[in-house]
């Protein structure tokens, strides 16, 4: 097999064209917790409203404890009146 012919093959594609429509969001179903010191299950939690988006909390199922954040992105602006 030759390099070449597969790379003549595949001209049309442009990884980075499908990186970018790939995965839109990511929700966090396990992740590791320092007080109990391991992998665990987390609970989400919304923490705050902001202009940027919405930001939310990870929380481990076993023992409560914060083991991260992320904020969702607004699609549609907010007015808030």
């Amino acid at each position: 097999m030759y390099p070449e012919n597969f790379l003549k093959q595949n001209r049309g594609y442009s990884r980075q064209e499908n990186r970018q429509g790939m995965f839109k969001e990511f929700d966090a179903t396990e992740l590791y917790c320092p007080k109990c010191k391991q992998a665990v299950q987390v609970r989400k939690r919304l923490l705050l409203v902001l202009p940027e988006g919405d930001k939310y909390e990870y929380l481990c199922a076993i023992c409560s404890e914060p083991v991260g954040s992320k904020i969702d992105k607004q699609q549609t602006t907010s007015l808030i009146i």
